[in-house]
């Protein structure tokens, strides 16, 4: 009589980036963004300073809003750009971390961000990076655009990321 040869169970989303399975949970439920976005603000809490919106999240591709409030505005009554620059860093790091597999880790080793115009009133930033990363990776460059309520570009940033293995 022979044995049963047993099946290979795939686990899904095996190797999925805990910060992408941690949004696809939560995301689910009415506060769930609000609920993600204020545990980021926890785990990285200078970003957590400018109170950013998770408003979406996929490999690759980040998008958070923060409000125009005195606490984030300079002399000039607008927005400071270490602001602007903390989001910016938070969105680019949202789509560069979503696309990390569970193995892997990033580490922002530079930023240069280039200031357009004045910035008054909500923003948004747009992070953007690779949709697939490897734990192996190396150094990563990441984007993020911010824009006003107009729909016009405040800044403008560049990350780089270096990515390697989780340490065992």
């Amino acid at each position: 009589m022979s044995r049963p040869v047993a099946a290979a169970v795939e686990v899904p989303n095996a190797g999925e980036s805990p910060l992408l399975r941690e949004w696809r949970r939560l995301v689910r439920w009415p506060a769930g963004r609000w609920l993600f976005s204020r545990l980021v603000g926890r785990r990285a809490r200078y970003s957590g300073t400018v109170r950013p919106f998770v408003r979406a999240l996929a490999p690759g591709r980040a998008t958070v809003e923060f409000r125009d409030r005195p606490a984030v505005r300079n002399h000039l009554r607008s927005i400071h750009a270490c602001a602007l620059a903390t989001a910016g860093e938070l969105a680019s790091g949202l789509a560069l971390l979503a696309a990390v597999p569970a193995e892997g880790r990033a580490i922002l080793v530079g930023v240069e961000i280039d200031y357009l115009k004045k910035a008054r009133g909500p923003i948004t930033a747009e992070g953007h990076a690779p949709e697939r990363i490897a734990a192996t990776q190396g150094e990563v460059t990441a984007h993020a655009v911010l824009r006003d309520a107009e729909g016009s570009d405040v800044a403008r940033l560049r990350a780089r990321w270096l990515v390697g293995p989780r340490p065992r």
